[in-house]
């Protein structure tokens, strides 16, 4: 599925606890990589830990807020000694859906510095030592919500729009020295992170993903970047890059009503 000898032996996971950061740590400790797991919650990492460790690859566990401003130097601790072939970021399920000029501006902040701030500091430091070696690969985990501005998350939407146009311009610029870029669009995925944001799972005519379904679609297509759409959700993307982006916009308001509670 994955080849350890161009994209090993080592894969750093940030997000790596639950949910498809989880599945990603299986599939590729199934692949014979060893692992380096970023996560918060101690309970959650160390459980996913002792489980990949079973197939006999070495994991270390990192327990860190990627938002604390010291969280690169941390990693590094624990990473400079290891040839790291593999970068996943897929730390970024904090949406904070709340309307923009009522909502608290230091959340937003925070949505912001996980997935722009921290995940350009993580790519930056092992791109350059991929770029080096001449091989390796940096999987950026994405999201429909970056194909449309939607209220309650416009912050988290305009996110993840830029991790796909930062993806698309690092996949020219690495791939000129042997490195893949890819950023994995989700769409629905049943995550715990999902279930705890209150999403309706259970009405008719949903497209939902199973997370070692969409890890497992990522890894195989990591050198087919710069974007790769997982769960069969391409159309969705077309429809949501047309032109009459105000019908777009209120069409999509209205699904969300549907699907998640209204913010306290």
């Amino acid at each position: 599925m994955i080849d350890k000898n161009v994209y090993g032996p080592w894969a750093v996971i940030a997000g790596g606890s639950e949910g498809v950061g989880a599945s990603f740590a299986r599939l590729l400790a199934e692949a014979g990589f060893n692992l380096v797991l970023i996560a918060r919650k101690p309970g959650p990492l160390d459980e996913t830990a002792a489980k990949v460790r079973a197939t006999g690859v070495e994991v270390r566990t990192v327990q860190l807020d990627l938002l604390d401003p010291d969280a690169l130097r941390t990693l590094r601790a624990v990473t400079d000694e290891l040839e790291v072939g593999l970068l996943i970021y897929n730390a970024g399920a904090n949406s904070y859906g709340h309307e923009f000029v009522t909502g608290d501006l230091d959340r937003f902040r925070d949505v912001i510095d996980l997935n722009i701030t921290a995940q350009l500091a993580l790519v930056h430091h092992f791109g350059a030592l991929m770029r080096e070696r001449g091989r390796g690969g940096v999987l950026l985990v994405g999201s429909l919500a970056g194909y449309l501005g939607q209220p309650q998350i416009s912050v988290y939407s305009a996110v993840k729009a830029f991790c796909r146009i930062f993806a698309e311009g690092l996949w020219q610029e690495l791939g000129e020295h042997g490195v893949h870029v890819l950023e994995l669009v989700l769409g629905i995925t049943r995550t715990p992170a999902m279930e705890r944001a209150g999403l309706r799972m259970d009405l008719p005519g949903l497209n939902i993903a199973d997370p070692d379904d969409v890890a497992r679609e990522g890894l195989e297509h990591l050198a087919d970047g710069p974007v790769w759409v997982a769960g069969g959700n391409h159309a969705a993307t077309v429809k949501r890059s047309g032109p009459a982006r105000a019908e777009l916009v209120r069409g999509a308001y209205e699904a969300t009503r549907r699907l998640v509670p209204p913010p306290s």
